[in-house]
């Protein structure tokens, strides 16, 4: 039988980065899962919360338990430790207490970032027809690390990856500046946060800088760019999906 899985993609990745959601769903797809995708999700709710509008945000999040209706008990997975972070511990602020709580509990229950997913639930610590050939340096989303306490699942399937080598980098842990919003009213701060995280990932001589957050990625990848710095910028999945 198949692991049913429905899949929550990113307002930020379905309309920047929808080869990152179509990767996920082909590495889901090739490790057994049957994929459901509702085409009426938007978002978590977390641009609306981290901005101080918690009606707004609880309003948008109350569409998401709608979406994902508890009964269906699938596996909730996303391309996102943000917004698996937000579902997992801000919806507490958002439901307990209220008529929503019992939908709330069960969506949080089910709701998986996929290197967790992956490893934690499936089992499964490799994709084995992946191959990048490089030496790679990985970033800890602080949402990963300190929402969700993933820290070895990814760097499991990366070492597995073939070709693939891993070169830690200097406080990978630190915060890599974005932040959401933060980018936008302290972007001198900001950036410079960018910077020194690039500057780390550089000193190690690595190929990529990969890490499960397209939103981390996107504010490093701008800053790169900007300074043309010779490091490309990937998701997990979509190394996961390469090379097959």
């Amino acid at each position: 039988m198949p692991t049913l899985v429905d899949i929550f993609i990113p307002c930020f990745v379905d309309q920047l980065f929808p080869h990152t959601a179509m990767n996920m769903v082909k590495v889901l797809e090739a490790v057994g899962c049957e994929v459901h995708y509702n085409a009426n999700q938007t978002c978590c709710g977390q641009p609306a919360y981290n901005a101080g509008y918690k009606t707004e945000s609880c309003d948008v999040a109350r569409k998401f338990l709608t979406d994902f209706p508890t009964e269906q008990e699938r596996y909730i997975v996303s391309p996102s430790a943000s917004c698996i972070g937000m579902v997992r511990n801000t919806y507490a602020d958002l439901f307990e207490g209220t008529p929503d709580a019992g939908r709330y509990h069960g969506v949080q229950r089910r709701a998986f970032e996929l290197t967790e997913f992956l490893v934690d639930v499936m089992g499964i610590t490799s994709i084995p027809r992946a191959q990048l050939n490089g030496k790679y340096t990985y970033h800890d989303s602080c949402a990963a690390l300190r929402e969700c306490g993933i820290r070895e699942a990814p760097r499991q399937l990366l070492d597995a990856v073939a070709g693939l080598e891993r070169l830690e980098m200097a406080e990978t842990e630190t915060c890599c500046g974005f932040g959401g919003t933060f980018a936008v009213k302290f972007e001198a701060i900001s950036v410079a946060m960018a910077e020194q995280k690039v500057e780390h990932a550089l000193a190690t001589g690595a190929d990529y800088l990969i890490s499960t957050d397209t939103s981390c990625l996107m504010h490093l990848d701008a800053y790169i760019r900007r300074e043309q710095k010779p490091i490309k910028t990937l998701h997990i999945a979509d190394v996961l999906a390469s090379g097959w």
